[in-house]
């Protein structure tokens, strides 16, 4: 099947997935512990059973069992070297079960192991296991690709760029969400759409994460911006256990009916069933759908930039934004020398700063002499990436550069720029078009600046056609203004609002410009800037590149909204003048003054920790040694505090996953560094010992291993035993180390249940440790039900517990 003939076929009809595989095989004979690809190839007739029951059904597109048949998962079972061979027989299954009378989709999920920074893993090593297994998919015969069950966006974009690079075929791409409507990395329902949908996938939604029910707000947020048709994938309802000990869902099929129709109405065209599912499920679906004809309707056109954890939607005749340019190497001679030692403390800065002072949008420019600009570009990516939520906007002359950045950047970017210039006027837009950002029309051409105002709409208008032509739409484009200086020309300022005028008004285009030059060589800049860009907004200027910590200029712009009659102005500009008057207030002495020590090495080291500041953590330590801190005291007075801050604002989403495992990175390093000097501190209790583990049968490690960096970090001694670990061996290390808390994590729905055989284990052995238990199918009602001593969502929430349970608290 083509793409184009996939968005036909799914923009006129409603489509049938199947329902869950993994939970079905395990009431057929699947065991735990098993590598279910091998399991599968080994018990064709089961497999082939079950899907053909799902065609039977009603199902439209089967998921061929390949789920994990990657260089990285079949690794854990010593299987990499059957990567080909599991592929061909996996699919050959479920094309004899459809016997044509349904497509066959290659399935594959995340690998288990994370991303750099938060990982160890490379982009595009990560990049290339997913090509080795598309194009084995694709050899194998199927019809499209469904990438699944994806709690990284960033990962989630490796699969589809790798699906691009080597095969035609239509993807599908869904995600799992939390309760709180983001994944584990802090990415929601509506950027995940919009960064998937803009970087090619033929179909974007939503699987596993919940039942229909709970599933219905993420299906909504999606379809407010979704260009492609939606996928809903839920599971039957929540899990449980049964007084068999087996795994159950609390929704039968006729509620799950009932659901899937309110999902419909969402938005949602593209349906089936993940955990909990069965054949009926899928039957009762298809039978209560007679009539599948539908008239796909895309969302109206708006222009989108994103980050991995926040859309910025923008219109033109909206609030005007923001661009902070502070990250720019140019004429900061400190900042440079910074970059050059590899020190991106002052990179973290300025994005915070800017963060607080309102900025939209943040330029990332690092051209300079000395440095590898490439390699630098996605270093101060990730730094930036790593302390604010807002989208980048990726500056360079250099094409490589671009392209490389525009392949990391796990959002949708706004490029800095694409001129007529023959170079990046060939080679910048197919660029952009690959990676789904928006860009900058700069109206350069090789002669250099427009002689006239004529010229300058010339060229505008060629890109613009050019663009068009390729597949882009006005709202993916921003004009810039191209402001020269009104000290040499007079009518600058007139023929830059002219532009900025004919854009909005004769083409539909947005428009950007930099402020600062139309004040070059003249005193008093300021005043110039913020009378210029008044002026500009009145002309339906929508953004400018310019410090947001500029107060004039802020301000300017913010009244200038109130008085157009903008969306919301009136409150933004009433809320920023309270924040001005709270930030002028005199601070009140409420008790004895500190002193200076006090206040310059403790609030270092706590904010070292709070901002994730590496680079300068062990100085600040020292700092406070040197004034006579003792080591116990800068853990348990600066350390511990910080990072339960931190877990705090994890807690309410103020912080994200990359933000809580940077904190907790620096936190270990001051730590590791402070602990061979403890052995003299008298007043160190010995630490109380956890042991952790995924269970048996589970392979999945992310959220264990942040568990065991918290615990760590807040004086705990972890014995990690890994992932796959069989009852006896945690019975075994908890009565060795006299571990006081048991933790155990699992993340599938076919692994929770030996949560059960542990404890009950544990209790028969008349261990007295506490057990924890967590992961993303577990709930409080099941720790209940299994005899959990504590359930913890999150390692944040899993220091608290510890505590309490250990009477810490």
């Amino acid at each position: 099947m083509t793409r184009q003939e996939f968005r036909e076929w799914t923009t006129k009809n409603l489509v049938i997935l199947d329902g869950a595989t993994g939970s079905n095989l395990q009431k057929r004979g699947m065991p735990s512990g098993v590598c279910p690809e091998a399991w599968i190839a080994e018990h064709r007739e089961v497999m082939r059973k079950l899907q053909q029951e799902y065609v039977d059904a009603g199902t439209n597109i089967l998921y061929a069992p390949t789920f994990t048949a990657n260089r990285i998962k079949l690794r854990e079972y010593g299987l990499e070297d059957r990567m080909e061979e599991l592929i061909y027989s996996l699919v050959s299954i479920s094309r004899e079960a459809s016997a044509g009378r349904a497509l066959i989709a290659g399935d594959l999920t995340m690998t288990g192991e994370q991303l750099s920074p938060v990982g160890t893993l490379d982009f595009e090593e990560l990049v290339d296991v997913y090509k080795e297994q598309i194009v084995l998919l694709d050899q194998a015969g199927v019809d499209l690709l469904v990438v699944e069950t994806m709690m990284s966006l960033q990962e989630t974009r490796a699969a589809l760029i790798a699906a691009r690079e080597v095969c035609s075929l239509p993807v599908m791409a869904t995600m799992t969400f939390n309760t709180d409507g983001r994944t584990f990395y802090g990415t929601d329902s509506a950027t995940s759409v919009v960064v998937l949908q803009s970087l090619g996938a033929d179909a974007v939604g939503v699987n596993c994460s919940s039942g229909p029910d709970t599933m219905l707000n993420f299906v909504r947020e999606m379809k407010k911006y979704a260009k492609v048709p939606l996928i809903a994938k839920p599971n039957a309802g929540l899990p449980g256990i049964n007084e068999a000990g087996e795994t159950v869902y609390d929704m039968d099929a006729d509620t799950y009916v009932t659901h899937m129709h309110a999902l419909i109405e969402a938005g949602a065209t593209i349906l089936g069933g993940c955990c909990g599912t069965t054949p009926e499920f899928i039957r009762k679906l298809s039978e209560s759908l007679p009539d599948r004809r539908i008239s796909f309707q895309p969302a109206e056109p708006v222009r989108l930039l994103a980050s991995e954890r926040k859309v910025l939607a923008f219109g033109l005749n909206e609030r005007f934004h923001i661009v902070g340019e502070r990250i720019n190497p140019t004429g900061k001679k400190k900042f440079q020398e910074k970059l050059r030692n590899a020190d991106y403390s002052m990179v973290r800065s300025f994005a915070e700063d800017q963060t607080e002072c309102g900025a939209s949008v943040l330029d990332i420019n690092v051209g300079m002499n000395g440095i590898d600009e490439k390699e630098t570009m996605l270093k101060v990516m990730d730094e930036v990436m790593a302390v604010t939520p807002l989208p980048l906007c990726l500056d360079t002359s250099h094409i490589d550069v671009m392209e490389a950045a525009l392949r990391r950047y796990p959002g949708r970017a706004l490029i800095n720029s694409i001129s007529l210039e023959t170079e990046k006027f060939e080679k910048l837009l197919p660029i952009a078009g690959k990676y789904g950002a928006m860009f900058i029309l700069l109206p350069l051409s090789d002669e250099g600046l427009p002689k006239s105002l004529d010229e300058k709409k010339e060229i505008i208008q060629k890109i613009l056609d050019r663009a068009l032509t390729l597949g882009f739409c006005r709202e993916d484009i921003v004009v810039d203004g191209l402001v020269t200086t009104v000290g040499a020309n007079q009518k600058a300022a007139l023929e830059t609002l002219e532009t900025i005028r004919y854009c909005k008004d004769e083409l539909g285009l947005a428009t950007i410009v930099g402020l600062s030059n139309i004040s070059f060589g003249l005193p008093e800049r300021s005043f110039i800037n913020a009378a210029f860009l008044t002026m500009a907004i009145q002309q339906g200027l929508t953004m400018a590149i310019a410090n947001p910590s500029q107060d004039l200029l802020v301000n300017s712009a913010m009244a200038s909204d109130l008085l157009m009659n903008k969306p919301e102005a009136d409150l933004a500009y009433i809320h920023r003048m309270n924040a001005r008057k709270a930030d002028e207030a005199p601070t009140p002495i409420t008790g004895p003054a500190k002193s200076a020590e006090e206040k310059s090495e403790q609030p270092k080291v706590y904010e070292s920790v709070m901002k994730g500041n590496r680079n300068g953590i062990l100085d600040h330590v020292n700092a406070a040694l040197a004034k006579g801190y003792t080591p116990s005291s800068i853990i348990n007075e600066m350390l511990i505090p910080a990072i339960h801050e931190v877990g705090e604002l994890f807690d309410k989403q103020i912080y994200f996953l990359p933000q809580l495992i940077s904190s907790a990175e620096v936190m270990k390093k001051a730590i590791e560094y402070l602990e061979p000097m403890l052995e003299q501190d008298e007043d160190q209790k010995e630490k109380p010992v956890i042991v952790i583990a995924t269970v048996e049968g589970d392979i999945h490690d992310i959220g264990k291993n942040l568990v065991g960096l918290m615990l760590k970090n807040c004086g705990y001694d972890v014995i990690d035993l890994g992932k796959d670990v069989p009852k006896e061996a945690i019975a075994k290390a908890a009565m060795e180390h006299h571990a006081a808390v048991i933790g155990l994590s699992a993340l599938m729905t076919t692994t929770m249940q030996e949560m059960r055989h542990v404890i009950a284990y544990v209790r028969e052995l008349g261990i007295e440790s506490k057990v924890i238990i967590g992961g993303a199918v577990i709930t409080q009602s099941y720790a209940d039900e299994i005899g959990a001593d504590g359930y913890s969502k999150d390692a944040a929430e899993a220091v608290k517990l510890v505590e309490r349970l250990l009477g810490e608290a």
